[in-house]
């Protein structure tokens, strides 16, 4: 009785062991923690997946919030809509696209690790954290959304990382918009 309790109590163990690794609620809004959501993405879709949105929300109670539209077929124009909320990937709709006469599906889409990086978006978010600090005076601000805006256009040059941060006792949202390789647009709020 005593060796399989032991065993028991091993298994449960190793079990939050393993779900806590993998909790994307619990990573920081910077360039590690961005590019460990990217390979949590990445495991659950393939490294081939397509995208037409990725964004990671944060919410105070819960933690971040991953949301994508992901397709590992992009010439059947069916997309699934996924949340990743406290380790366990939700998928909330189906989602069929609609493109243009004489174009491609995957010209409406991206894929991590071409042009689009969340470690890349990581860094921009604290290099907007610092921004905000020195520029508006907010002490500690904090990640409220973080998302790569893709034209509907299918123009991959006019593509943009936002950065959405609060003070941290929460009020006004300052928007940052960045270009895919890093080049800063503006700030509004």
């Amino acid at each position: 009785m005593m060796k399989a309790n032991n065993v028991f109590a091993f298994l449960i163990s190793g079990a939050l062991v393993l779900s806590c690794g993998q909790n994307s609620g619990n990573e920081p809004a910077n360039a590690d923690g961005f590019e460990k959501i990217e390979n949590q993405i990445k495991s659950e879709f393939g490294n081939d997946a397509y995208f037409t949105e990725i964004s990671i929300t944060y919410n105070e109670s819960i933690g971040n919030i991953v949301g994508v539209t992901a397709t590992t077929e992009p010439e059947s124009m069916q997309m699934g809509q996924w949340n990743l909320t406290s380790g366990d990937w939700q998928q909330n709709s189906d989602i069929t696209i609609e493109i243009p006469k004489g174009t491609k599906a995957t010209d409406f889409m991206f894929q991590l690790g071409t042009s689009v990086s969340l470690r890349q978006l990581g860094e921009l978010v604290e290099k907007s954290k610092e921004n905000l600090k020195e520029d508006k005076q907010v002490d500690n601000p904090r990640l409220h959304m973080a998302f790569i805006k893709y034209p509907d256009t299918g123009e991959a040059s006019k593509a943009e990382y936002v950065v959405m941060l609060q003070p941290e006792t929460g009020g006004t949202t300052f928007t940052y918009s960045y270009k895919l390789d890093g080049e800063f647009i503006g700030m509004d709020y």
